[in-house]
């Protein structure tokens, strides 16, 4: 069989920074054997468990060896096979097991001439690795070294080996808890671990969501508006082709322009969705000093309408200075389509000691009922509301309809 293909170290350099890390992965320990295989590994313990009892049995002097001649040692070698196959659930019953195992050692110190069941110390590595209780798991690791100390200390004479044996007793348990500490603390790393990458997944959705709006507010104000205006100008432009073919002209000249600045617009808009390679030329946003320009075209259409803007407002945060024109340009859009004809419009930017406020008003019949609602003031709104303005649509007293929000001066610098 062909050797895999070994990676190409100057490949694998030059991949993306940006390339999505697997956190998970960065804390998952090794997995050994015993984790790979653990049901082929308790059947190993069980049957070693149970043969090391038999041979240790077997090694003694002849009055103990057991020749399963009495009940007692048919019985003994019945709970020292209990006690081994009982191991098979140590993961899943780690005190249960523990306790058969203490049973049948209890029972056979006591009642046959051999000592000794291997399947004790597993156990008691298992209670230490897998009980969760900590009072269970302390209760089975001192009833185990009692016992040893009570044969070793009180039925015997105490002896270097018996310290020892009560002491290894409580190192396996201990050497099995600690184990059990390290695993949880690295399950803990890897459950923040999937969290922060679940969080991280959850933030790219989140601003895709936010741009994608965003977007589609920028969309629909250029194309509202402009092609408002193209509407009006052809109209009238197709009235008085006959009877004035050079006004005719104009209008559709103004017509052309239009056009053209929405098309420009919306390739400054949609250049973001193009991969960066690729070569897109960047105009500056329109803001507050594009109002006189955005009037004038809207005082060609029809309207009549007046400016007014405190001189305080040359430098603004690029956020806050679109939002306003966009403000001004989405209620201008709408006293084009819904206004009527020979409308006075008034337009205010006044400047305060910590918030703008942009009024737009009319003295036009305002949308008739049966118009469609669009989604001009709902964008004026939510952009006034990412700002964390505050954002007024309603009719006069007059029978107009005026829009005003106001917008906190530090907005803009928090959220560009």
């Amino acid at each position: 069989m062909s050797e895999p293909a070994k990676p190409n170290p100057t490949t694998a350099s030059s991949a993306p920074l940006t390339t999505p890390v697997n956190l998970g992965a960065v804390w998952r320990p090794l997995r050994g054997p015993f984790q790979r295989w653990p049901q082929l590994t308790d059947l190993t313990l069980a049957v070693l468990s149970l043969l090391m009892t038999l041979i240790m049995w077997s090694s003694r002097s002849g009055r103990e060896l057991l020749r399963l001649e009495h009940f007692t040692d048919v019985a003994a070698v019945l709970l020292v096979f209990s006690a081994s196959v009982a191991l098979l659930w140590r993961r899943s019953h780690p005190w249960q097991v523990h306790a058969l195992a203490m049973l049948a050692t209890v029972t056979i110190y006591f009642a046959t001439p051999v000592h000794g069941v291997v399947a004790l110390a597993v156990s008691l590595y298992s209670l230490g690795r897998y009980e969760a209780r900590r009072t269970a798991s302390l209760l089975g690791v001192l009833a185990a070294v009692l016992f040893i100390l009570l044969d070793r200390a009180v039925i015997n004479p105490l002896t270097a080996g018996g310290t020892m044996t009560a002491v290894l007793a409580a190192c396996i348990w201990y050497v099995g808890r600690r184990l059990r500490f390290r695993a949880e603390y690295l399950r803990l790393l890897e459950e923040r671990a999937h969290h922060l990458e679940r969080e991280q997944h959850a933030e790219a959705e989140r601003a895709v969501v936010a741009e994608r709006s965003r977007i589609a507010r920028e969309m629909h104000d250029v194309v509202a508006h402009q092609l408002s205006l193209m509407t009006v100008q052809a109209g009238a432009a197709r009235t008085i082709a006959r009877t004035d073919p050079q006004a005719a002209m104009q209008a559709m000249a103004a017509v052309e322009e239009a056009g053209r600045r929405a098309l420009t617009e919306m390739r400054q808009l949609l250049s973001v969705l193009r991969p960066q390679h690729a070569s897109v030329e960047l105009v500056p946003q329109p803001g507050v000093h594009d109002l006189p320009a955005l009037i004038e075209q809207v005082n060609n259409v029809g309207p009549q309408v007046t400016f007014r803007c405190d001189d305080s407002l040359a430098e603004l945060p690029a956020r806050l200075d679109l939002t306003l024109y966009r403000l001004v340009q989405e209620a201008l859009t709408n006293v084009v389509k819904h206004a009527g004809q020979n409308v006075q419009v008034s337009v205010a930017i006044e400047s305060h000691k910590n918030s703008l406020r942009v009024t737009v008003r009319d003295n036009g019949q305002g949308p008739s009922r049966s118009s469609t609602s669009g989604h001009g003031l709902i964008g004026m709104r939510e952009r006034v509301e990412l700002l964390g303005g505050t954002f007024v649509a309603t009719a006069t007293e007059t029978g107009g309809f005026e829009v005003s929000a106001t917008l906190p001066r530090t907005s803009g610098d928090n959220n560009a």
